[in-house]
């Protein structure tokens, strides 16, 4: 089975960014199971504004609320992290768990960085500040960041509504996430990887 992890960074909720994430999360959870190649994904969400704001503030390492959260990323194959961007970085919420990490958490893990912002000046905010981070944690395989601008992503009753330029990318991410997850799964058990492919294209 194939562990991914959704982390949504921002302090508010509902927002933009977690509707991305929620979108994501459609995208993998509607998959019909005769067209995966690949085993099972198995899907978990972590909201970061759900954890104790103590812990966060007050910088507790060692505080067991965190364990399940810690026990969450040591188990996940990859992880797609969202956050919102403001003033040209990502959110100080999400800065605060990360740094409750402990060093390494990240390695043999593939990581999908998502960002949402108001303006397209901000596409590139999440390679600069995020991704530093993600190697001091031992994350060595940082896929490239999908972006998208607020006002092409709309939540109704009826779900999630995002640009279809913003869905291409997307699903190219996630085939990217997938393929790269199943690369590292054969180098552990030394075995010749098998082409895998995650059908992505008649979701909308």
């Amino acid at each position: 089975m194939t562990r991914i992890l959704l982390i949504g960074g921002s302090p508010t909720h509902p927002c933009k960014a977690h509707i991305l994430l929620d979108y994501t999360k459609d995208l993998l959870d509607n998959q019909p199971e005769k067209k995966l190649e690949i085993p099972k994904i198995k899907v978990s969400t972590l909201l970061v504004r759900n954890l104790l704001a103590e812990d966060l503030a007050f910088g507790r390492y060692s505080s067991p609320a965190l364990n399940y959260p810690k026990k969450l990323i040591e188990d996940a194959d990859g992880l797609i992290i969202a956050s919102p961007i403001a003033k040209a970085a990502y959110t100080g919420l999400l800065k605060s768990f990360l740094d409750l990490l402990p060093r390494g958490i990240l390695a043999q893990k593939v990581i999908l960085p998502l960002a949402t912002s108001n303006t397209i000046a901000h596409s590139l905010a999440i390679d600069y500040s995020l991704k530093p981070v993600l190697a001091e944690l031992g994350a060595t395989n940082i896929l490239k960041s999908v972006f998208a601008v607020e006002d092409r992503l709309h939540q109704s009753t009826s779900g999630a509504t995002v640009d279809i330029a913003i869905t291409l990318r997307l699903q190219t991410a996630l085939q990217d996430l997938v393929e790269a997850i199943a690369m590292i799964k054969h180098k552990k058990s030394n075995l010749i990887p098998e082409q895998s492919s995650l059908n992505l294209a008649n979701i909308s």
